[in-house]
């Protein structure tokens, strides 16, 4: 099915420079290759985190990937995925992965843009905070499958476990 268009696509600013805008006042480590691309490097509670940012003018769409510093080991791979299957289960927002080339786990989100004028600053950081804050939920289940030798249900049951009390 090919579908036509009507009338002639607006332009949309980059909404990649209102990205970098955040990054400044974050004071991120960052790269911006070209106009449609941004890598972020920030340190999280439990590892660092690489954000990528692709802008793709022709679609008007944002694609924006939270990778962990971690990697998996072949024998967890599978595990892994299962895991990744119960996470997405819970969420709301976006989705988690694993790079098949770097074996490293992610989330990823993409916003489509088209008839708009673009996003506003305020959704560009809920987008960041939110796949932060996620990956940071999430974090201590990927350990326990990776290298605690957990199943994926023990390793959600674990970390989901919300501490009460004080030290």
């Amino acid at each position: 099915m090919s579908m036509q268009l009507q009338e002639k696509q607006p332009h949309h600013p980059n909404p990649l420079d209102m990205v970098e805008e955040i990054v400044l006042a974050n004071q991120w480590h960052f790269e911006r290759a070209h106009d449609d691309e941004l890598v972020v490097e920030m340190n999280g509670a439990w590892c660092n985190y690489r954000l990528y940012f692709h802008w793709q003018r022709d679609i008007s769409a944002l694609q924006f990937t939270c990778q962990f510093d971690m990697k998996v080991q072949d024998p967890r791979v599978q595990s892994t995925y299962e895991l990744v299957g119960l996470i997405n289960n819970r969420l709301w927002f976006g989705h988690f992965d694993l790079c098949a080339e770097e074996k490293t786990p992610l989330f990823r989100y993409t916003s489509l843009y088209r008839g708009s004028h673009g996003p506003a600053l305020e959704q560009l950081e809920d987008m960041v905070e939110i796949a932060i804050t996620e990956s940071e939920r999430f974090y201590p289940a990927f350990q326990y499958v990776i290298w605690g030798g957990k199943n994926p249900e023990e390793a959600m049951t674990a970390a989901m476990l919300d501490p009460v009390g004080r030290a």
